[in-house]
């Protein structure tokens, strides 16, 4: 009895399915015939409506796909596109015709290394400028012959770096100004140097013409007795420290390369288009310190509007 029921329910089910089917299928043939279908084709089935949904969300995806690819296009351009302002083209392009002028400064010669900056000179063909001590000249005669080779190079300046160095307690040297500004004549005197030119120890002072700059207070007076006797007190902008026994630098070349660049282009050395760069002999005694040397220097002569000078012609 229970298998009857089921059965007849079932039926009755299968029996409601057709007739909707039936009512559906007289409604799109009434519409159909009426003109009034939204769908023009009277030979479209049931069997195309999941076909015809397929095809807008593949065009509905395409349009996606293209608009995403434009995005992303933009994304990469705007992203790979170099900014450049028009204050960086203005110093890129002044950059390119503007003469600058590299001084590249020695201190504490004659020392054990100043041999190597001779033969460097010379092998670079470049102007390069030495500030000696006259106790170090005093010290043995091969110290005494590299001051020597340096007078009899024409591609090497010598200046006055004072007689003792203030003994490194820069202080009490610059506490006497006399004193101080003696020791100075005498390593003239002492060195034999032909150009009224000094570097104060321990102090990175300028006094050029009426154009004056003072680190350190002690040190000024000395320096504005140098300059009223008709010296020209001589600081730097740039300093590269290597130390004389590892050969190991503090700034590697690119960094003061782009350091040294950077002065000249943004024209924030102590005068425009000049730029001096200050390191001691001592530093070059291994051949990894020359080597850095001799590589700075060809990366400075890579550009053609930079012309190494002599400090006596400072500023140009």
């Amino acid at each position: 009895m229970r298998k009857l029921i089921f059965v007849m329910r079932k039926g009755i089910r299968l029996g409601a399915v057709w007739i909707g089917l039936g009512i559906v299928s007289l409604g799109l043939y009434a519409c159909d015939q009426g003109g009034k279908s939204k769908v023009q084709n009277s030979d479209t089935t049931d069997d195309s409506i999941p076909a015809i949904k397929d095809s807008l969300v593949t065009v509905q995806d395409s349009i996606t796909n293209v608009d995403s690819l434009q995005k992303d296009t933009i994304a990469k351009t705007e992203e790979d596109k170099p900014f450049k302002s028009a204050k960086d083209t203005t110093v890129l392009l002044t950059d390119t015709v503007s003469p600058r002028y590299i001084y590249l400064t020695f201190d504490d010669g004659p020392l054990n290394g100043s041999q190597y900056l001779d033969s460097i000179a010379t092998a670079k063909g470049i102007k390069i400028n030495t500030f000696l001590i006259g106790h170090h000249d005093k010290m043995s005669k091969k110290l005494h012959s590299y001051t020597e080779r340096y007078k009899n190079n024409p591609l090497v300046d010598c200046y006055n770096h004072s007689f003792w160095h203030a003994h490194d307690k820069y202080t009490v040297f610059y506490s006497n100004p006399q004193a101080a500004f003696e020791d100075f004549e005498h390593a003239e005197q002492s060195l034999g140097l032909e150009h009224k030119i000094v570097r104060l120890p321990g102090r990175n002072i300028w006094y050029i013409g009426d154009r004056k700059k003072v680190d350190l207070k002690t040190g000024g007076t000395t320096a504005e007795l140098l300059h009223q006797n008709g010296y020209k007190v001589i600081g730097w902008d740039c300093e590269w420290k290597i130390n004389g026994v590892t050969g190991k630098p503090d700034l590697s070349v690119n960094q003061l390369y782009t350091q040294m660049k950077n002065l000249l282009r943004k024209g924030t050395s102590y005068t425009k288009n000049n730029v001096v760069l200050l390191t001691h002999d001592n530093m070059y005694q291994t051949k990894k310190g020359q080597r850095l040397l001799s590589d700075l220097i060809d990366s400075l002569k890579q550009h053609p509007n930079y012309h190494f000078e002599f400090v006596r012609n400072y500023p140009r």
